[in-house]
């Protein structure tokens, strides 16, 4: 593995464990085995070494999410997004808890998650999700309410001490993560089209 990425996984394992202020630049610069001064002369500051750090786990995640496809049908792209989606959250794991810390505090690195990554990727969701709506087929669901019907599954492809205890096996394949990505998505899918057939949801 080339440095800098070995650096930005360590770092990034740092924050998952400890969260952003307890990880001090002095425990930070232990754990990666560089100088006390590493990270403010590599990166400028703590700050930016943290995104750095996210950039590194999520970038390449959100460039994998599936572009507007006008051939498919709606819910069949919205399954789509919302699978690829699981599909990358198994794939950086601890991310899902540094996005447990961050969501809880109004900081600037929340304003960071949101506008990189949180906003693009909900808006892949939007046109599909407006044509569903007019069309009939889902209830107008508020935005804030989309997120969290979206996000919270989640914990079945990272919260894995939880899963286990729940019968997930102790060892899974690829296809054992394909199958579960497919298998939430579903499960998500169904229930916003479920909405078109009860009350509209309003906050």
């Amino acid at each position: 593995m080339p440095e800098e990425d070995n650096i930005l996984l360590r770092g990034l394992e740092a924050f998952a464990e400890l969260g952003y202020d307890h990880a001090s630049a002095r425990e930070l610069a232990r754990r990666l085995g560089v100088s006390h001064n590493f990270i403010n002369d590599r990166y400028g500051s703590k700050a930016a070494f943290w995104r750095a750090v996210v950039d590194h786990a999520l970038g390449v995640q959100l460039a994998r999410l599936p572009q507007a496809d006008p051939s498919l049908d709606d819910a069949e792209q919205l399954r789509q997004i919302v699978t690829a989606f699981y599909h990358a959250a198994a794939g950086t794991p601890m991310m899902g808890r540094i996005f447990v810390n961050e969501f809880s505090s109004d900081t600037e690195r929340l304003d960071y998650l949101y506008e990189r990554y949180i906003a693009p990727t909900l808006q892949l969701m939007v046109p599909c999700i407006d044509r569903l709506v007019a069309s009939g087929r889902m209830a107008p669901i508020p935005m804030h309410v989309l997120f969290f019907a979206v996000i919270p599954p989640v914990s079945g492809m990272v919260e894995v001490p939880l899963a286990r205890r729940l019968g997930r096996p102790e060892v899974t394949s690829p296809q054992q993560q394909a199958a579960t990505a497919e298998a939430l998505a579903g499960l998500v899918v169904n229930g916003l089209l479920a909405t078109a057939s009860g009350s509209h949801l309003r906050a």
